[in-house]
């Protein structure tokens, strides 16, 4: 399908946005919004979201991506996703104002920008948001970070013969040790219930793993998750919702669906997964499409 891409100027609490609009020719009801995980600019890397952009324009939906303010041409202080829902928000009603057939808007983030898909929708309950599609949400703490590194990359270390031959012969360095044990310690020591209670604090008095966790729960639209088999933040998002009890039966949901691409990296930089991740993208819109 042909499709045009546009500048597209809109603004944020006084600041000027730069987004880019790939539209086609006839456009479905659905729109997607895409949230850039940062710090980066509405390209992506290795250019992923403009070749995302266009290939889901090919398939009929309008797509628009964007800076945040304070990132690429945009406007205004740097910021990062936890402080964007404004931008977002502002986005939606830009691309609606733009293309008043597109009924309803999908969110699609990476990483952080995931995240960010999700605490917007905590914060505003968005009507227009009829989809979210997240691919490697971002939960980091410093905790489950360490419980992530010992279960797949400490423990996977410990069972190597080459590791302790090194070990003996003394060619594993102090600083190498002393960080495994440091990583040990802290994945004992803390669970995720004190995460929360500890960390995360910005602006609200909910860490911001269990906002996400609300909305998503509390989210009455489709859900799409994509994780990549080979990225810690993936790894790290399943250790961290198996763990914590905000997230409790979240995977049970009726209107979720999930793909595990084995072999991906966090951002599907082998042209294969990336085409991957944009076959699953452009099967669940028209899902959403095709419903009353």
């Amino acid at each position: 399908m042909k499709y045009t891409e546009v500048a597209v100027p809109f603004e944020c609490e006084s600041e000027w946005l730069l987004g880019i609009l790939a539209q086609p020719a006839q456009p479905s009801d659905t729109g997607v919004v895409i949230i850039v995980g940062g710090p980066q600019y509405r390209a992506g890397s290795h250019r992923q979201f403009v070749l995302l952009s266009r290939a889901l324009a090919q398939a009929g939906f309008a797509v628009l991506r964007f800076d945040y303010r304070g990132m690429g041409d945009s406007e205004g202080q740097q910021r990062d996703f936890l402080a964007v829902s404004e931008d977002v928000g502002t986005a939606i009603s830009a691309f609606r104002q733009r293309l008043p057939a597109v009924s309803q808007v999908v969110l699609w983030g990476l990483c952080d920008g995931a995240s960010a898909a999700l605490l917007y929708w905590h914060a505003s309950r968005d009507a227009r948001v009829a989809g979210l599609c997240l691919l490697n949400p971002w939960v980091r703490s410093s905790a489950s970070l360490a419980r992530t590194q010992v279960k797949h990359y400490y423990t996977k270390r410990l069972m190597q013969g080459e590791f302790w031959v090194k070990l003996i012969r003394g060619g594993v360095a102090r600083d190498a040790i002393a960080g495994f044990w440091t990583k040990l310690r802290a994945a004992l020591a803390s669970s995720a219930a004190s995460e929360a209670a500890t960390e995360g604090h910005v602006g609200t008095d909910t860490a911001f793993q269990s906002r996400m966790a609300i909305a998503w729960k509390a989210f009455d639209g489709a859900l799409c998750l994509v994780l990549s088999g080979d990225d810690y933040t993936a790894k790290e998002f399943l250790e961290f919702t198996a763990a914590d009890s905000s997230w409790a039966n979240a995977f049970n949901q009726p209107r979720m669906t999930r793909h595990d691409l084995t072999g991906a990296d966090h951002t599907f930089s082998d042209i294969a997964t990336h085409q991957l991740a944009t076959r699953h993208t452009i099967d669940w819109l028209k899902t959403l499409a095709n419903q009353p």
